[in-house]
């Protein structure tokens, strides 16, 4: 793809792109859907605006100079654009493509640049090289040194972006909670299935005991469960962040090892931006060129198999009379399940079935929390921005429970709870789901 004005549409992919960006009609429906949007005010910083940017760069009549890459940059790709657009822009591919095939070649290689391209290319897809980045990153807490930086102001002298860095970063779980999971689990009680189950590559190190509720509680419904080897990253997060040469390689390495288990009846998730990655394996292989059309289709059989976990759960319904749980719980729909899976109502069923459980509304519920995969480490001083909004209507619903559906949601959560010094407990839903339908 052509990064100088005037030289066009240059391959397939270009045309691709082209394509998706002519069915905006600029209604501006989106406008009040965008986080981003209504925090900086600017066109640029909203869909229209950006769809308006991406256009011109795939037609090569814009060039990607500082304030285009910018007002890119700073999108959260939470998709809260799409469900209300009439015209079905597929603003998330559009995004992908323009920052992997337009912005990274033309990117200036600053030092936060090549910390974000060597994590994602050299330490996301590698989890014994990603398990010694959490290693380090335990010893950084757990050693003291952390605390000492941040008594003398050591970390904000350094830097205002680095200390806000700091803020958000998560503790690390105990060394048993950071076990990987065993390869199979059989069902328990009257066997209704087989799944196959996705263990991440963040999930094992920093919520490895949600990985293993949702074990639990998928045996302890009937379903055999068999985690995919070889384990490891999906490819969501470099398809987010510029890298979809290397999303592409690890959906295609997540759809052969999957083939290899044979016939199950769904694929299992249980991180909202994992799921809505692997549900569009189909359309992110499509496009790429060279692909013989037999792993084109494995991909696309493999995407219609893809399951939230609730989404899951919901459909088969849940067997045996749970255990009440006394509590007042509010559901933040995590972004990539609501906006781009479409999965909204089986958790808030689920949570709703819990004796005990009073489910309170939480004002804009689906309002992105500024986790957003990376975002908060690239833009934390936006995403402290957007996560104060939320804590906010946190802190007026009254609930003592905060669930959400993915990872970043959850740890991001997490930071602004800590931050507040607020007694919430913030959990996944099958965490409450374990307690509740789970062994004594």
């Amino acid at each position: 793809m052509s990064a100088t004005p005037g030289n066009g549409i240059s391959s397939r992919e270009d045309l691709l792109q082209m394509e998706r960006s002519l069915d905006c009609v600029h209604c501006g429906l989106c406008l009040p859907s965008c986080p981003t949007y209504e925090l900086f005010g600017r066109e640029s910083a909203g869909p229209r605006g950006r769809v308006y940017l991406m256009r011109g760069l795939a037609e090569g009549s814009i060039a990607p100079e500082a304030d285009v890459v910018r007002d890119l940059d700073q999108c959260l790709v939470c998709r809260a654009c799409e469900p209300v657009c009439p015209s079905g822009v597929e603003y998330g591919a559009m995004m992908e493509f323009t920052r992997s095939n337009v912005l990274e070649p033309a990117r200036k290689k600053t030092l936060k640049q090549r910390v974000k391209r060597w994590f994602l290319r050299s330490v996301l897809p590698h989890p014994a090289k990603l398990r010694r980045v959490a290693d380090l990153l335990g010893m950084y807490h757990g050693s003291g040194l952390r605390g000492l930086l941040r008594r003398y102001g050591v970390v904000r002298f350094m830097s205002e972006e680095l200390d806000l860095r700091d803020q958000l970063l998560p503790p690390l779980p105990p060394q048993r909670e950071r076990k990987p999971l065993p390869r199979s689990t059989p069902a328990k009680g009257a066997r209704r299935g087989r799944v196959a189950f996705l263990e991440g590559c963040v999930m094992p190190i920093l919520l490895g005991s949600i990985n293993r509720a949702t074990v639990r509680v998928l045996s302890n419904q009937g379903f055999d469960v068999d985690v995919i080897e070889p384990r490891g990253c999906c490819g969501a997060l470099q398809a987010h962040f510029g890298q979809i040469d290397l999303a592409r390689s690890g959906a295609l390495k997540l759809v052969r090892a999957c083939a290899d288990l044979g016939d199950v009846d769904a694929i299992v998730v249980n991180s909202a931006g994992c799921g809505a990655a692997m549900k569009e394996y189909g359309r992110l292989l499509d496009d790429q060129s060279g692909l013989s059309a037999m792993d084109k289709a494995a991909a696309h059989a493999f995407a219609s198999k893809v399951k939230d976990v609730t989404e899951f759960l919901a459909e088969q319904g849940l067997r045996g009379t749970p255990r009440p749980i006394q509590a007042k719980a509010t559901y933040a729909d995590a972004c990539h399940l609501a906006h781009a899976q479409r999965v909204t109502e089986p958790p808030r069923a689920l949570l709703r079935a819990i004796p005990g459980l009073t489910l309170v509304p939480l004002a804009r519920p689906d309002r992105c929390c500024g986790a957003a995969g990376l975002y908060n480490a690239l833009h934390p001083k936006e995403s402290l921005a957007l996560l104060s909004e939320r804590m906010n209507d946190v802190e007026h619903c009254g609930a003592s429970i905060l669930v959400s559906a993915n990872p970043g949601c959850l740890l991001q959560w997490r930071a602004g709870v800590r931050m507040r010094r607020l007694d919430v407990d913030v959990v996944h839903p099958l965490e409450l789901i374990d307690r509740a339908w789970g062994e004594p």
